[in-house]
């Protein structure tokens, strides 16, 4: 038996990411209640969907298709965005207890 090779966990840790993500969008939209809360779960699996994309084409070994080109252009920019309003949903303002 060989070990698993780097590129090969990172798939494997990227499928995982992106159940966990689809899981916290699909919360967010159904589950969730708290406006919030939905937003902060949303954010976190926006988050870990982008990211999992990323890494599976980064890990792949075939050419680039546009859709790849057009994830990474775009995939940064969503995590970016997210994880700013993950840092402004952070805490309640000041004097307000939530």
């Amino acid at each position: 038996m060989t070990a698993p090779q780097p590129a090969e966990i990172a798939l494997v840790g990227a499928w995982i990411a992106t159940g966990l993500g689809l899981g916290l969008v699909v919360w967010s939209w159904v589950g969730e209640k708290h406006a919030i809360r939905k937003l902060r779960f949303l954010d976190c699996g926006v988050v870990l969907l982008f990211g999992s994309i990323l890494t599976r084409i980064i890990t792949e070994e075939r050419a680039m298709t546009m859709w790849d080109w057009a994830m990474l252009f775009v995939g940064p920019l969503f995590i970016a965005a997210a994880l700013w309003r993950l840092g402004r949903t952070a805490l309640p303002p000041p004097g307000r207890p939530d």
